[in-house]
């Protein structure tokens, strides 16, 4: 059986992780510098996240978008390597015990299990910047960075250590998310939907009526390199898990690419049925929702189910984002949409297009990762909002977080005057 980033492939991974210190070889060391490449582009998808973000919202606030995003990744980091990989990969039933502050690995000098660590960090920092983007605009910095630490260092490595550790439950049952259709975007999308739900929508997103006000974002082409960005790293967040620098890494590629293909086409398509223009923002998180879909099985699918998953994913993100509006639900890019609902897509589609995989074995993963994530966000959330205060004053989301919470605007030759039009 292929290594696959699964709970047997990390168990093969870490097994050999000491013989490799050893004595190592050609392949090992080329496992070695493949995730070290594949880190690198995962790191990378943190600047699509600012881009999209920053792009898909408005003027007043993309220097805050991106502290958000800077910090993501410092904090989520350190407190990642203090605990948080031990919780998830340590030893352990309910969540892993051993191995804090790497110190196995930096005692015995294991390069290969201190470079499965660098991919990991990478993932835990995606998972809490999936949130980012369902908050923004109103929440604030400190009650953001709070939360993200929360979910990068406990949410995130105890359901991870369900599905991806040998001792997990759900790993025992053959349950299969290859590279974080569960364990990232489902978990980070829903968990992003407790957050924009405590938080309550942005002032005149929706009139007095209940009708949608559209809030456009302020740099459509920026949102567009953003989505490239994300195209380009989730090469290395889906190929880099196969955690070897081999053959296998082939299919994962082709399936990444028609996923994320037939996403934006569908996606596309759709918005031009429906009011006869291409709604390019709708297209940017078709290829998003595809991605994110295709990542469950993006090593056991078919190219052609790839292509069904993708489709799929594309019309499902152009349903669920006017659903959520109409529940009052404001999700300025659509996160929820593209990693909630596609990150539960694609672990049932696991089930339903592999005959390896049980569809009921995926069904309890996705049932379960969604209830996890409301629970420990609902819980999150409310906590921080009664101990630390977590939506910025009217005044503040009214001029903006950039001159609210920095001082400063990321377009100071631009400045626009705001009125308390949107209360109206």
């Amino acid at each position: 059986m292929k290594k696959v980033f699964s709970s047997l492939g990390v168990f093969i991974f870490l097994s050999n992780v000491a013989s490799a210190a050893q004595a190592p070889t050609t392949q090992s060391n080329l496992n070695l510098v493949w995730l070290g490449v594949a880190s690198g582009l995962v790191m990378f998808m943190q600047v699509g996240f600012i881009a999209l973000e920053s792009g898909f919202t408005r003027a007043k606030n993309s220097v805050n978008v991106a502290t958000k995003g800077i910090l993501d990744f410092a904090v989520g980091s350190l407190i990642f390597f203090m605990f948080g990989f031990a919780f998830m990969f340590g030893k352990g039933s309910f969540i892993g015990t051993t191995n804090f502050l790497l110190s196995d690995y930096i005692t015995n000098g294991d390069n290969a299990g201190i470079m499965f660590w660098v991919f990991q960090v990478m993932f835990a920092g995606a998972a809490a910047t999936i949130v980012s983007g369902a908050v923004a605009e109103r929440i604030k910095l400190t009650g953001y960075v709070i939360a993200s630490a929360v979910i990068a260092g406990f949410i995130y490595p105890i359901f991870g250590h369900w599905a991806w550790s040998s001792d997990g439950w759900l790993a025992a049952m053959n349950f299969h998310d290859f590279a974080g259709s569960t364990v990232i975007h489902a978990l980070g999308g829903w968990l992003a939907f407790t957050g924009a739900v405590v938080l309550g929508p942005r002032f005149g997103k929706f009139k007095k009526d209940g009708t949608v006000n559209a809030i456009p974002g302020h740099n459509i082409p920026l949102a567009v390199l953003g989505t490239f960005i994300l195209w380009f790293g989730w090469y290395g967040f889906n190929g880099g898990s196969t955690l070897t620098g081999d053959g296998s890494i082939a299919i994962v590629f082709l399936n990444t690419t028609l996923g994320g293909a037939a996403g934006t086409v569908m996606a596309m398509l759709y918005s031009a049925f429906r009011t006869k223009l291409v709604d390019l923002g709708m297209t940017l998180n078709g290829a998003l929702a595809g991605l994110v879909a295709v990542t469950a099985g993006a090593d056991a699918l078919s190219p052609g189910s790839a292509i069904i998953v993708g489709l799929f994913a594309g019309l499902f993100v152009s349903l669920a984002v006017p659903f959520f509006d109409k529940l009052k639900i404001d999700d300025p890019v659509g996160a929820v949409s593209v990693h909630g609902i596609n990150g539960v897509w694609g672990t049932l589609a696991v089930g339903l297009f592999t005959k390896e995989y049980s569809f009921l074995t995926q069904l309890i993963g996705a049932v379960s990762v969604v209830t996890y994530a409301l629970i420990t966000g609902f819980i999150l959330f409310i906590l921080i909002d009664k101990i630390a205060g977590l939506r910025v004053s009217a005044e503040d989301e009214l001029i903006g977080l950039d001159k609210a919470e920095h001082g400063y605007s990321a377009y100071p030759e631009f400045q626009s005057h705001y009125t308390s039009d949107l209360f109206k």
